[in-house]
């Protein structure tokens, strides 16, 4: 009896790790770099703070500015520093949308969400 209940225990724990890890990056199961190519109507506007902003890349930031934390992961990831992203740039880019719910304010590395 002991020893099933030992058992119970040590597999609810496993299970509970696995549900943990499986969901634990800062974009849920998907990595940063992944999801930075969903941004690449940014380029431009992430490189050059003249740019304009296109509505594609809007809706994009729109979606990923709900979790400031994936947007900042995603900003900072090696494809976004591989495509010439400048995070000072690019993190300005909610303000340029003209979100009204956007996270300022939100550290992001060494950066902070205008």
């Amino acid at each position: 009896m002991a020893s099933s209940v030992k058992f119970l225990c040590i597999l609810g724990m496993i299970l509970l790790v696995g549900v943990v890890v499986d969901g634990a990056g800062e974009c849920g199961r998907s990595s940063p770099d992944s999801e930075a190519m969903k941004l690449a109507p940014c380029a431009g506007a992430a490189q050059d703070a003249n740019s304009a902003v296109p509505g594609g890349c809007c809706a994009q930031i729109k979606r990923f500015s709900q979790n400031p934390k994936c947007l900042c992961a995603i900003l900072l990831s090696d494809t976004a520093k591989a495509s010439g992203v400048d995070p000072e740039v690019a993190l300005t880019i909610p303000k340029r949308c003209n979100f009204a719910n956007r996270p300022v304010g939100y550290k992001c590395g060494p950066y902070t969400l205008p």
